[in-house]
């Protein structure tokens, strides 16, 4: 299975799913034109990755912001993993922060509340 790359911009987030490692990664700035058209391929990518995952998955999420149609993509993001952990394989979200930014803070609590993985809130550290 192909890894998914999709640069950042100023708009968009990083995306890096690698399938061999079990690793998904999203960092940056959510707020595209259109979040459905931007996460289809992440969504098509986790179909064919629910097929076969790794023993454990680790979903790190170190947005800065998101948009609320971000929001509702997330949401379907944590579910499709909720899939996998319900087939019994080991998924953790590691939900990242800048100290100081209550926000994102708060939206990793909110995740945390209707969502049905284990999210490892992490301050941020910027080297």
């Amino acid at each position: 299975m192909e890894n998914l790359h999709l640069a950042e911009t100023s708009k968009t987030p990083l995306v890096f799913f690698d399938a061999k490692a079990g690793k998904l990664i999203l960092a940056g700035r959510s707020i595209p034109e259109n979040s459905i058209e931007f996460y289809k391929p992440l969504y098509d990518w986790l179909e064919q990755y629910m097929k076969q995952p790794r023993a454990v998955t680790v979903f790190e999420v170190k947005l800065e912001y998101f948009n609320t149609s971000s929001s509702k993509c997330l949401v379907e993001v944590f579910r499709r993993l909720e899939e996998i952990q319900q087939k019994g394989y080991k998924v953790e979200v590691d939900w990242y922060y800048e100290e100081d930014d209550e926000d994102m803070l708060e939206s990793g609590m909110d995740f945390k509340e209707i969502i049905n993985l284990p999210i490892n809130m992490k301050v941020l550290h910027n080297e």
